[in-house]
């Protein structure tokens, strides 16, 4: 694809993407995602079981609570033999809530294992569905580096969504469970001061609720700028990434070039620009530790100072103080669980963003381009391919004359079942948006396309595409590795010059590392004697090969004599052996382009040239 083809892009579906959706959007897409998710009934039953662990939970702490009235009373009477009982009783409750507390680690994790599961599968189905992933790196920045989104963003959504959903559930039954034992402690207490007496019904309890509101407003007050630099550093994360990754891969071509020191200045770049947005990160964490950590020291105290009129007043023992002072304190975390989850939740929303831009990019990929912008598609009998006045634009969802491109010369071309076609042109057309117009994947331009059942026609582009695995997989692609018989796939290999591969069909291994880029090319050839289609379009493969690999694939093409070829390119030996109507493509040179009209004399008619 050009890069005028890629700006167009850009141009065209950046208003697509959605860089603003609300939260209530983005919560509702992932829902619909998760309710289709195969994964949804065990989701579902750990989640109900982790409830009831929960709840469990949430009581035994009540009764652990209740227990320190009973206890330090035994201590402030030096009570020994009531101080044994108590231990034994913590022992009994702490034993309970030690086996829930491991049940539910156990099951958190078996959730956010779950949820990942749910999240990638579904993204990754999103993301190949047909065109989608080729039309989405078109599409700008929403279409750089996927496999971030896929992998790390899905990894991280998952698992913080778990953890934050089940912390606030907890927080919640918590509060519930312990503001009525606080409030019973502190009702009833009359405050005096002076000649005036007052009474605040459970007033321990709105000093909790004071105590962590004031933290949760400054917490979001200092840490407002988290979301936006956790986003941006999770995108300068995986562009580091894949600059190293695009290096790895290119390192035999930087070594030849002798371009290590320009490769290390780049990655270094990346590197400094990962590091200053860390930086960035970093002092936003610190300025929220202050607030955090502040407020985590006072707390120490605070329940006491709050309870300590009550005490003194001769209302509360000793007992008692110290179970108000351990419910003031599950008051307050479940009431400060935002306060002390706004730096998770930052990165949450962050996540959150950017795999819902993904996916709602994905889905508008489907999206029909303007009707009077694009190629006419019409299906055909098998034994026919027509091409009627089509022209093809250089930018995505622009007229021809407006962006540029180029036209099919002939106006009129119908194909017929074994005929041998070339199409070529001007060098400055970019002849692979025609074989991607072919394929259905750049429908920009004008002009009806009628073209044979799917099922019928191969394409086969410049760069072959191997996959991971053995190399019998890598001859079925797409199909599964049993589609073809041992004999004919020995004799494919045998016919497209790779004799020397038939001991090595079980072999797994990189076959796109382990075979030249001439051998991959044969790969693909060897396929179609296997395939054996009744129409096959090439985009230029035979240009760059050495001659004897030239000469050994177009020969293997005359096995095919019954296969309509269609061959975008210039390939000498390709005309010489298969002897091929020529079909020709010429430019249209937008209206930006073309000259500006000679200017007039005053009678009207055009100046005369200078004579130079």
């Amino acid at each position: 694809m050009t890069d005028d083809a890629k700006g167009g892009a850009v141009g065209q579906r950046q208003d697509r993407v959605g860089y603003d959706l609300s939260l209530g959007y983005r919560l509702k897409l992932m829902f619909l995602a998760f309710w289709a998710s195969k994964v949804r009934g065990k989701i579902l039953s750990l989640a109900a079981i982790l409830m009831f662990v929960i709840l469990a939970t949430a009581y035994g702490q009540v009764v652990l609570n209740r227990w320190n009235a009973p206890f330090y009373d035994s201590l402030q009477r030096r009570d020994v033999g009531e101080f044994f009982h108590q231990l034994q009783i913590f022992g009994l409750i702490a034993g309970s809530l030690l086996l829930l507390n491991v049940g539910q680690a156990w099951l958190n994790q078996m959730t956010a294992l779950y949820m990942r599961e749910g999240l990638t599968r579904d993204l990754v189905d999103q993301w190949l569905k047909h065109k989608r992933a080729l039309r989405l790196a078109s599409s700008g920045l929403i279409g750089v580096n996927p496999d971030q989104r896929l992998h790390e963003d899905a990894r991280n959504l998952a698992e913080s969504t778990t953890g934050l959903v089940l912390g606030l559930i907890q927080s919640t039954i918590l509060l519930v469970s312990f503001i009525g034992v606080l409030w019973e402690l502190s009702s009833g207490f009359v405050f005096h001061f002076r000649t005036y007496s007052f009474a605040i019904p459970g007033y321990m309890v709105w000093a909790a609720v004071f105590y962590a509101a004031s933290a949760s407003i400054l917490s979001q007050i200092v840490g407002r700028k988290l979301v936006p630099i956790n986003a941006e550093r999770f995108s300068k994360e995986a562009e580091l990434r894949f600059s190293l990754m695009h290096a790895n891969e290119n390192m035999p071509a930087i070594t030849v070039a002798r371009g290590e020191e320009n490769e290390r200045q780049r990655i270094n770049t990346d590197i400094s620009t990962v590091l200053a947005v860390l930086k960035r990160l970093t002092m936003a964490n610190t300025n929220l530790t202050w607030v955090s950590a502040g407020y985590g020291w006072l707390v120490i105290v605070i329940p006491i100072i709050v309870a300590a009129p009550a005490y003194f007043s001769g209302g509360l023992t000793f007992g008692e103080l110290m179970m108000s002072v351990g419910a003031f304190n599950q008051v307050n975390t479940a009431l400060r669980w935002y306060v002390a989850n706004f730096g998770p939740i930052a990165e949450w929303r962050a996540t959150l963003n950017r795999v819902t831009d993904f996916r709602h990019a994905l889905e508008h990929m489907d999206e029909p381009l303007n009707p009077k912008n694009v190629i006419a598609y019409e299906d055909t009998a098998a034994d026919r391919l027509v091409m009627k006045n089509v022209t093809i634009a250089a930018k995505l969802g622009e007229e021809v004359d407006q962006c540029g491109g180029f036209r099919l010369h002939e106006p009129d071309v119908t194909l017929k079942a074994g005929e041998k076609v070339m199409i070529n042109g001007d060098h400055n057309v970019n002849r692979k948006l025609l074989f991607q117009a072919m394929a259905g994947l750049w429908p920009c331009g004008s002009g009806t396309m009628g073209l044979p059942p799917s099922d019928d026609i191969l394409f086969v582009p410049q760069v072959a595409y191997i996959p991971g695995g053995t190399l019998r997989e890598a001859l079925s692609f797409p199909e599964p590795a049993g589609s073809y018989k041992n004999e004919d796939i020995e004799a494919a290999l045998e016919k497209a010059g790779l004799r020397q591969l038939i001991s090595r069909l079980d072999t797994r291994a990189r076959w796109d590392k382990v075979l030249d880029s001439d051998e991959q090319k044969a790969i693909g050839f060897a396929r179609l004697l296997l395939v054996r289609p009744r129409w096959v379009v090439f985009d230029e493969v035979l240009e760059g090969l050495e001659p004897e690999w030239q000469a050994t694939l177009t020969n293997l093409l005359t096995a095919l004599p019954e296969t309509s070829m269609i061959y975008i390119g210039r390939s000498e030996i390709y005309m010489e052996i298969l002897k091929p109507k020529v079909l020709h493509l010429e430019a249209i040179a937008s209206k930006a382009e073309e000259p500006p009209p000679p200017p007039k004399t005053g009678t009207g008619r055009p100046a005369a040239a200078p004579v130079i």
